[in-house]
């Protein structure tokens, strides 16, 4: 698909790879819908994209919020007439250890990371399934493949996500709906800056929402980016659990 001229809603939108990508497409000639918890940053995004001669709806609301999420996905197709392209871009992904975390802090990271997804696929489906057309897109992460340390309950709610999508990609191609899974490595986002997490091959949110873009134009079922970390998500995931442990064990901090 080419994305101009089309009708795209992205969820968390408000900065990082979600703002930029909203930035991007709507210099495009695309009609956005952008939504985030951050009233005045997401107006700041849709008046950056109606000043690029794009045109933009923007909503503010808590993507944990399953009927906000509808109220969203309606006033998309009353504004525009429907969606072509739903990219759910909802994640956080902070330092944990499970020798000292909570069960509460498990929990609610993976509301953060996989129920907010949830709250926007289901009224998408139903939009697009009416349209008999749509991409779907999610930002996962190349921590979905494996469970990396310091990141279990992410990497568990990236993979949770993985798999339904896997499941809706098989399921919805009889309504021409296209399902497409973006795996970026490492952003040099505002939120991860002074995570203390190493950030191997690490790319800028510009360069990442380039990625992104065309990921969700080609269509593909699952794209990786940036390729040098790609290729080491790959090869992590056919060597021997113990040697791959071992290997991972020296990125946790000392302090812990």
């Amino acid at each position: 698909m080419k994305l101009s001229d089309k009708t795209i809603l992205i969820t968390g939108a408000s900065s990082g790879i979600g703002r930029s990508v909203a930035e991007q497409l709507g210099a495009q000639g695309n009609n956005l819908i952008i939504t985030a918890r951050r009233e005045g940053a997401l107006n700041d995004v849709a008046k950056t994209i109606n000043d690029n001669g794009g045109r933009c709806l923007a909503i503010a609301t808590d993507a944990l919020d399953e009927k906000g999420a509808v109220v969203v996905v309606k006033a998309a197709v009353e504004r525009f007439g429907g969606i072509d392209v739903a990219l759910f871009n909802i994640g956080d992904g902070p330092s944990f250890n499970m020798a000292t975390t909570t069960a509460a802090e498990v929990k609610r990271n993976m509301q953060v990371n996989y129920d907010s997804m949830v709250n926007y696929l289901v009224p998408v489906i139903q939009q697009m399934k009416y349209q008999r057309h749509g991409i779907i897109a999610h930002t996962n992460s190349l921590a979905g493949f494996l469970g990396l340390p310091m990141q279990g309950p992410y990497s568990a709610a990236k993979a949770a996500g993985r798999i339904l999508l896997d499941s809706c990609r098989i399921e919805l191609d009889a309504f021409n709906i296209k399902v497409v899974s973006l795996y970026p490595g490492f952003v040099a986002t505002e939120r991860v800056a002074d995570d203390g997490i190493p950030a191997p091959f690490e790319i800028s949110e510009e360069k990442a929402a380039k990625h992104m873009i065309k990921g969700i134009a080609s269509e593909k079922s699952d794209y990786l980016f940036p390729l040098s970390l790609n290729m080491l998500i790959r090869l992590a995931r056919v060597l021997p659990k113990s040697l791959l442990g071992n290997i991972l064990k020296r990125s946790i901090p000392e302090a812990y």
